[in-house]
């Protein structure tokens, strides 16, 4: 072996353990079941093997209900080792056979390492209980040979699911399988679903047609009926062996006659060093080319999952984009400069004649702007509270609008629903509404000290002292907000768009064109940043709901490990 061959192997199952599909796609339970049995296949069965080509050759006896598997177990040992009779389920604590001198290989969590061991055990008897056995009864025989191990399971068609699914689990560890069914009944459904997936997997099968009539051609017709058949299932068992209807001895045992040939077979198995080994290889060979099937049709799931996340968080984030644009239109088609704001900013600087004569105020600007505003800083204030209030019922309505659309449009689909189940998204969250004033408060906050700054030379200075640092400020504020391409449509707009031109005459005759384009840029991108934050932190309850789903591009990873898969098969079948 190569070092290579284990890393394979454990990345195989890492990523199998990370791989999370939460969201009902089409074929997505069916892949939650194959990576279980992915991950069981590889720890009961191929890893195990692998790092132990020399181990006993595991040969587990499984079919229906009633085909006699447990008499046949029993009668090749020559001892009751295994539960049969008539009440069903029979077997339900699988029983492992072994030669003494291979316990090691079997006492150990070396294969099925999630079945507790028993061993010493009287032969389990069954009270109707149908819950699947947690245990693996070991039986040191013997009369078992050497290098070889028997294991009796329970019926793939029991009338329990627990123990159907050990069976198929204690098929999937087996390096050979002894396949029993009976004259009657080997063309039942079940059956042939579990010799497909041996066909699927390369498993070397040997099959057993118990009960057949002892009449004369009947079982030459049965054989080549049920060879035929195997063959359509692209199955061609090494051997078929013919068990014909016999009575039982007084320990229900089969006379040594009908089995022989079959112990023969047993025996040769266990003398044979080379054939154990061709066997368990191909078997390994084939399991782990069955994992690199798993692992692509798991990697195109993932690969679904991943895209129907991306599908939702695109369709949170165009709602709240949606939000973010439309916020930034209230803040540029002068909206904000109605009503209230309006009425408090016509407070600081003047009505009547300022707004009947725009033109020739703006030449007499400095002059009346001061009369208006020395040692008035309430209606400056006023109007500063009235235009942070206005900005937070903007935010608030248009992100609530937002969380409307997200999740309407995530309850239009079952991925969607599933993550809003249970709980309202589109309720503003607690404190949310503090959350934004703070904001907002905080951005007026950073518009004023970018006055102060820019006011900082003496003459400047003066200026600003003259009218006062929330009357300008509140001018930036407005300056921030006004469209420069603002169309009067009315006299609350025409009057909106003067109170605009008086605000950035105002600033221009204090600190320059330059220096106002400069600090409306500044102050527009902070509250740019703050309204992005605010957004972002609306849309939080959706985008944390898909961040909770777990890893994503695990499909490309499990699409690498089958490719090495592939490649450790090949090794295996080679002998290298």
């Amino acid at each position: 072996m190569t070092t290579q061959r284990p890393a394979a192997l454990e990345d195989l199952a890492e990523h199998l353990r990370a791989l999370e599909l939460p969201l009902p796609l089409d074929g997505a339970e069916q892949a939650r079941a194959e990576v279980t049995a992915a991950l069981t296949q590889l720890g009961d069965h191929v890893i195990p093997r692998l790092d132990s080509l020399d181990a006993p050759l595991l040969a587990v006896i499984g079919g229906s209900t009633g085909a006699g598997k447990s008499t046949l177990v029993n009668s090749l040992v020559g001892a009751v080792v295994s539960r049969s009779g008539a009440i069903r389920p029979t077997t339900r604590r699988p029983v492992l056979l072994h030669h003494p001198q291979d316990r090691a290989w079997f006492t150990g969590t070396r294969i099925l390492p999630g079945l507790a061991r028993v061993t010493g055990g009287e032969v389990e008897s069954t009270t109707g209980d149908l819950t699947p056995s947690t245990s693996l009864e070991l039986r040191a025989e013997e009369r078992i040979p050497a290098g070889l191990a028997l294991l009796d399971a329970p019926d793939i068609d029991s009338v329990a699911a627990g123990n159907r699914e050990l069976a198929r689990q204690l098929l999937r560890a087996a390096d050979l399988w002894l396949f029993v069914t009976t004259a009657n009944r080997y063309a039942d459904a079940v059956p042939w679903e579990v010799l497909r997936s041996a066909a699927e997997r390369d498993v070397t099968v040997d099959v057993v047609m118990n009960r057949i009539p002892d009449r004369p051609g009947v079982a030459e017709e049965l054989s080549e009926d049920l060879r035929a058949m195997l063959e359509r299932q692209g199955l061609a068992p090494d051997r078929l062996f013919l068990v014909p209807e016999s009575e039982l001895d007084a320990d229900g045992l089969l006379a040594p006659e009908r089995i022989a040939e079959l112990r023969a077979h047993v025996q040769s198995l266990a003398e044979d060093g080379e054939a154990r080994s061709r066997i368990a290889r191909r078997t390994l060979a084939g399991a782990i080319t069955s994992l690199a099937g798993s692992a692509r049709t798991l990697a195109e799931q993932a690969r679904a999952q991943d895209a129907e996340r991306q599908r939702l968080r695109d369709e949170a984030i165009e709602a709240f984009s949606g939000s973010r644009e439309r916020i930034d239109a209230a803040l540029g088609d002068g909206s904000l400069l109605r009503g209230e704001v309006l009425a408090r900013w016509q407070d600081v600087v003047g009505t009547g004649e300022l707004f009947r004569s725009l033109e020739s105020m703006v030449s007499r600007v400095r002059d009346r702007i001061g009369l208006a505003l020395t040692g008035r800083p309430a209606p400056a204030i006023a109007a500063e509270q009235a235009l942070g209030t206005g900005l937070v019922h903007v935010v608030i309505d248009e992100t609530a609008r937002g969380a409307e659309r997200a999740d309407a449009a995530w309850r239009a689909g079952p991925s969607g629903r599933l993550l809003a189940e249970g709980r309202d998204l589109s309720r503003l969250p607690e404190g949310y509404v503090d959350e934004v004033t703070a904001e907002i408060r905080a951005w007026q906050g950073e518009v004023l000290e970018l006055v102060r700054t820019e006011g900082a030379d003496r003459r400047t200075r003066a200026r600003l002292l003259s009218l006062g640092v929330n009357a300008v400020g509140v001018a930036l504020m407005i300056v921030v907000f006004a469209s420069t391409a603002f169309v009067p449509t009315g006299l609350e707009v025409g009057a909106g768009a003067a109170t605009a031109v008086v605000g950035q005459k105002l600033l221009e005759t204090i600190f320059g064109d330059e220096a106002v384009r400069r600090m409306a840029r500044i102050a527009r991108e902070r509250l740019g940043q703050r309204l992005d934050a605010l957004v972002a932190g609306r849309s939080a309850p959706f985008l944390d709901r898909l961040d909770a789903l777990g890893e994503v591009g695990t499909g490309e990873l499990l699409a690498a490990d089958a490719d090495a898969l592939d490649a450790l098969a090949d090794e295996v079948r080679s002998g290298a």
